[in-house]
């Protein structure tokens, strides 16, 4: 069963909607966006949700950056306890493995599927074994709403299971196309933000039919 990732959450009222659905991952974008939050602000919807589930367990808690400092990201985890920190930028396998080693903290690179050929995104993929914990496929550019070719995920998914990590997809995912996504290519996990809003906001009817979805395929 793919994990489900809703990341770009803002608001306590949609945490307490959303607190009793099968979700695994939360990401809270703290990357210039339309989506940010402060650390403050992210601490206090992951102890709401906390409190919503009442002792149950949680879903991993990730935070969206790009290009952190070392310090930007001791500031955040101070007030915002995230499990994976996710990197959408230029940060290099080493920079991977200091945050793991200084942190604690799982690391997960997301790389932009671009219109060029594959093997030089693979290799470039390949000094990063041993220094993330997972990765995500995304269209490049990132938050556009928009697919990519998802006949070119079976490499990448090569990778992954090698590498002994999950894959997610993300990019232009929405509750109408996800299980097209998993019943053609299985991937481990699938990422959606803008796909389960309506006129910039969290729809909660729309997380509900993609979570059910995402796990309904077996």
């Amino acid at each position: 069963m793919a994990i489900v990732k809703i990341c770009g959450l803002l608001r306590e009222d949609t945490i307490s909607s959303i607190a009793h659905l099968p979700i695994d991952h939360i990401g809270f974008v703290f990357a210039k966006s339309r989506r940010q939050v402060t650390p403050g602000q992210a601490g206090t919807l992951i102890r709401k949700l906390g409190a919503e589930r009442g002792g149950q367990s949680l879903p991993l808690f990730f935070g969206v950056f790009v290009n952190p400092g070392m310090d930007q990201l001791a500031e955040t985890l101070r007030e915002a306890p995230l499990d994976v920190i996710q990197l959408h930028g230029q940060e290099d396998a080493a920079f991977c493995r200091e945050v793991k080693r200084r942190f604690g903290v799982q690391v997960y690179k997301v790389f932009s599927v671009r219109e060029e050929d594959d093997t030089a995104a693979l290799e470039q993929l390949a000094a990063f074994r041993g220094a993330i914990d997972g990765f995500l496929l995304d269209t490049a550019g990132g938050g556009t709403g928009k697919t990519f070719d998802w006949s070119r995920i079976p490499p990448f998914q090569l990778w992954a299971k090698e590498a002994g990590i999950p894959l997610l997809i993300a990019g232009g995912l929405d509750p109408d196309n996800v299980t097209d996504l998993i019943t053609r290519y299985n991937p481990d996990g699938v990422d959606v933000s803008s796909g389960v809003e309506t006129d910039g906001q969290k729809d909660t009817d729309k997380i509900t039919a993609f979570v059910e979805r995402v796990k309904a395929c077996v």
